[in-house]
């Protein structure tokens, strides 16, 4: 068995007092370093520094002593500044959040760094530390995953209210306030939206029709009132077109179509699909804009003759269809923008998931938070009962 090679460590006053054997007494380096009991090379580099040291060209060992203190002072500091970065909005919270933090962070920082930059004595954390971690129950474990799963569900679309709902619908009892903590810890974060912008194209050469809603949007039955719109969706390959036709009295979507070009037969084909499924009465009002497709001679002939009434907002009025536009933020904010879109065709089949999910499962303020499925289910139920 091989022993273990050891490092001896040279004192200042033993180096000194080696090179002077070279220096003043007039020994060559090899024979000092023989009667030492040294390395040559060693020694070549201890007279190299000294004499550096005398020119001025390396520093004294004073000098290197307070360079190392310096640079293991600025490190700290930048330790310090990264872990205040990251912790500055928990400074006010209960120490057992920053205990969680510091926990978190230990194996980025060192523990005293942490400690003091978040204001809690190391003893505190250690202790906190080796205590039991709480027992989570069945049922909270179940409550948990119901949470997680209905957030990913939406593609983390779903806030504290929503949510709260869902998990409600599904028979577990729970705030909002409550939801909104666990989604804390869970770490179900929703993004914000981005603001919406006008896209709609006038024809000044077509004609329009009135405005036959005002901004009512709540028809008091189904299939009354019908609204309209068309939206941009990006892909790698490049745009694509959606047109959509939505029943006011539920917010539900009767038809769809899309296309990589934004043309009067995308409307018409959405129009012909909400009518084949829903079978309308006649005098039922479409609403949409002013766009040109929607202005065209081919589609108020369409319109006619399902005997459907056209209604048209003002141009750059957003709120003149904001029901529709709504849809559209949802859309694209809450599912498409939350993975890319490599191809058209996977575009499609994504809208195709939403307008399901849509339909079926997004509860709505509107709607009694109820789905717009749930809600028709529910009006025609009433109108069975009570004729």
């Amino acid at each position: 068995m091989t022993k273990k090679r050891t490092n001896r460590v040279y004192t200042q006053e033993f180096k000194k007092e080696a090179v002077a054997l070279v220096t003043n007494e007039g020994y060559s380096v090899a024979k000092a370093a023989e009667s030492l009991g040294i390395r040559a090379n060693l020694l070549y580099r201890w007279k190299d520094n000294e004499e550096a040291q005398k020119t001025g060209v390396a520093p004294s060992c004073e000098e290197r002593a307070e360079l190392v203190r310096l640079r293991k002072e600025v490190k700290e500091l930048r330790m310090e500044k990264e872990i205040f970065k990251k912790g500055e909005c928990l400074l006010r919270e209960r120490n057992e959040v920053k205990f969680g933090f510091i926990d978190e962070r230990s194996a980025d920082f060192p523990v005293r760094l942490l400690c003091r930059v978040m204001k809690v004595g190391k003893s505190a954390f250690y202790s906190w530390r080796q205590r039991p971690k709480p027992v989570i129950s069945a049922e909270d474990l179940h409550v948990n995953s119901r949470m997680k799963a209905l957030f990913d569900q939406s593609r983390g679309s779903l806030g504290s209210r929503e949510l709260a709902k869902k998990l409600n619908e599904e028979g577990i009892t729970i705030g909002r306030g409550k939801t909104r903590r666990r989604m804390k810890s869970l770490g179900l974060i929703v993004q914000q939206r981005t603001a919406y912008k006008v896209t709609t194209k006038r024809d000044e050469r077509a004609g329009v029709a009135d405005n036959l809603l005002n901004q009512n949007f709540n028809p008091v039955g189904i299939n009354q009132v019908w609204a309209g719109d068309i939206t941009y969706l990006k892909t790698t390959q490049g745009w694509m077109y959606l047109a959509v036709v939505m029943d006011l009295y539920s917010r539900r979507i009767v038809g769809w179509a899309i296309d990589k070009r934004m043309t009067t037969s995308l409307i018409c084909e959405a129009i012909n699909r909400a009518v084949a499924i829903r079978q309308p009465p006649k005098g039922l009002v479409f609403h949409s804009d002013r766009g040109s497709q929607y202005t065209s001679k081919r589609f108020g002939k369409l319109l006619k003759s399902h005997g459907i009434r056209a209604s048209m907002g003002d141009v750059g009025a957003c709120w003149d269809n904001a029901v529709v536009e709504r849809f559209f933020g949802s859309l694209k904010h809450d599912w498409l923008f939350k993975v890319p879109m490599h191809s058209r065709k996977s575009m499609k089949k994504d809208v195709g998931l939403y307008m399901k999910y849509y339909n079926s499962d997004r509860l709505h303020s509107a709607n009694d938070d109820l789905s717009p499925a749930a809600y028709e289910r529910r009006h025609l139920q009433q109108e069975a009962l009570y004729g």
